[in-house]
């Protein structure tokens, strides 16, 4: 049974988004939120499986709540999955950085939004890696992110192996085709990017590739194959 919390200001989506959920015979609704400082406290009550995570919400919005949960060693096993009205936002970027495993536009169809919790519940990435890439390189490359310094003192853990693979996962690539790409086995990269979550402090591939941006890895605009 997959365990939700659902996190939203708004009582209608939070009711549809639940009605539509609670059809599913492996999907169980635990409870809703309607505020950052709600979600957290009652993330740490229910342990959800998975967190629906409106960005927009008063008393510690979206963003606020993903980086308190994500810190939160009860909540270790705990995904959110971001519901969003602007796919475009900035915001997005931000919440993937604090912790968000992916997200989706609250346009998406019920048949969607049911995959995705499956999904995000199972430990996959729900956005694509190239839509992520796309979002992460439009971000870095805004005027307001140009001159923040970059910190690749955490590559300096990382074998030239890894940081060869850290580089393609950062270009949108999947492990399929770095495996043909580097003439090694899918499950040699599965492995390597394991490592690699483990050294840097990361949970999920949406962070690796923000990682590999923000070290100076991944310079947007640029060809690495």
């Amino acid at each position: 049974m997959i365990t939700v919390l659902l996190a939203d200001d708004q009582p209608l989506i939070r009711s549809a988004v639940r009605a539509l959920l609670s059809r599913e015979e492996d999907i169980d609704v635990l409870g809703e939120a309607e505020s950052g400082e709600a979600v957290v406290e009652i993330a740490q009550r229910v342990v959800p499986d998975v967190i629906v995570m409106d960005i927009s919400m008063p008393n510690g919005d979206g963003i606020w709540a993903t980086e308190q949960i994500s810190r939160m060693a009860e909540l270790a096993a705990t995904r959110i999955l971001i519901l969003t009205t602007y796919e475009e936002d900035v915001n997005i970027f931000n919440a993937l950085r604090a912790g968000a495993s992916g997200f989706i536009g609250k346009g998406t169809d019920g048949p969607a939004l049911v995959t995705a919790v499956r999904s995000i519940a199972a430990g996959e990435s729900l956005l694509s890696p190239v839509a992520t890439t796309r979002i992460i390189a439009a971000y870095l490359s805004s005027p307001t992110h140009q001159n923040v310094p970059r910190d690749a003192q955490g590559l300096a853990a990382l074998t030239e192996r890894e940081i060869e693979i850290l580089t393609l996962v950062g270009t949108g690539l999947n492990n399929q085709v770095i495996a043909s790409t580097l003439f090694i086995s899918p499950l040699t990269v599965e492995t390597h990017i394991n490592n690699m979550m483990h050294k840097l402090g990361v949970h999920d591939r949406a962070q690796l590739v923000i990682e590999a941006y923000e070290s100076g890895l991944i310079i947007p605009g640029q060809s690495y194959l």
